[in-house]
């Protein structure tokens, strides 16, 4: 049986609607790119804190520099000692500049301080040679060169004490050597210390009342206003110490008189920023309203001593 024309068969195909796929992933990509671009800039920034200031200053002129410019090649941007290729003179405009200050070599200025302190003991031991007031206590004036720079000792004689027994009252011969001493120590700009040292004999009230701390501290201080007295510039002080009798110079007999001294020490800058460092340390302890009980203990009275009879026999 033939098919007419007439009959043709027709295929519907209905379309069916897409599937909710939530938006697709694409905002994924974009939070990843995002989470990436955040971890970079806090990785940078991190990088930037670990830098030394110096350093700073050479990649902030570094991307000062004309894009051009850095391309080409050309001078070096600005006053910067860093070595950056290309740079040239930015054109935009810049009101608060960088200065970069030089960094000195810190081992070849010790190196010369030394040197310089090494002059300063050679001066010393000629005038103690000729000056006619330093010459008849030359066995009495010790120097040596130590750790800490110059260290000059005026050690007591038992015949011959600096001060009066059992107090701080310079002697005359004492007054004379210090004052003598004061201004040669203006020819450098090296900072000194004075250090107090007493013999192991106690006072009769022991070290409850006034003891050879505070002697060895009060003979450190008249020490340094003689000097200052004889010329020598009161800001040139660093520290006065009283170290009682805890650093002997005869350790089998801490009653020696030769323990009994007075220790002034000619500071190189090593030992200066040591001093500096620990003063700045200290000054950062120190926090708002941490020295409340400050008035309380001004207010307080130091314990004193007005009986000879406490003096000993030193």
């Amino acid at each position: 049986m033939k098919r007419s024309q007439t009959d043709r068969v027709v295929f519907r195909r209905k379309r069916q609607p897409p599937a909710d796929l939530g938006h697709g992933g694409a905002w994924k990509i974009a939070y990843a790119d995002y989470m990436t671009a955040m971890m970079s800039f806090f990785l940078i920034m991190w990088i930037l804190s670990l830098v030394p200031r110096d350093d700073l200053v050479g990649i902030a002129e570094y991307f000062r520099m004309p894009l051009m410019t850095a391309i080409r090649g050309g001078p070096q941007v600005d006053i910067s000692a860093k070595v950056i290729p290309g740079g040239a003179p930015s054109p935009i405009p810049n009101r608060n500049p960088i200065t970069q200050k030089p960094i000195p070599n810190v081992d070849a200025v010790d190196r010369h301080d030394t040197r310089r302190l090494e002059g300063l003991k050679d001066e010393l031991e000629e005038l103690i040679r000729t000056n006619p007031v330093l010459q008849q206590f030359q066995p009495q004036l010790l120097l040596d060169m130590t750790p800490d720079g110059l260290r000059i000792q005026i050690v007591d004689q038992q015949n011959r004490p600096m001060f009066a027994t059992g107090r701080a009252q310079v002697q005359s011969y004492m007054r004379d050597i210090l004052r003598e001493l004061g201004p040669v120590f203006n020819t450098l700009p090296n900072a000194i210390t004075i250090a107090g040292h007493t013999d192991a004999l106690q006072y009769a009230t022991g070290e409850r009342l006034y003891s050879n701390w505070e002697l060895s501290a009060d003979r450190a201080n008249a020490a340094r206003q003689e000097l200052v007295g004889g010329g020598m510039q009161e800001d040139k002080i660093k520290r006065v110490l009283g170290l009682s009798s805890t650093v002997s110079l005869v350790k089998d007999n801490p009653n020696a008189a030769v323990n009994r001294r007075i220790s002034l020490v000619v500071l190189n800058k090593r030992a200066e920023r040591r001093i500096d460092e620990q003063n700045a340390a200290g000054d950062a302890v120190v926090q708002p309203g941490g020295l409340s009980d400050a008035p309380a203990l001004l207010n307080a009275a130091p314990s004193t001593v007005s009986s000879d009879d406490t003096y000993k026999a030193d």
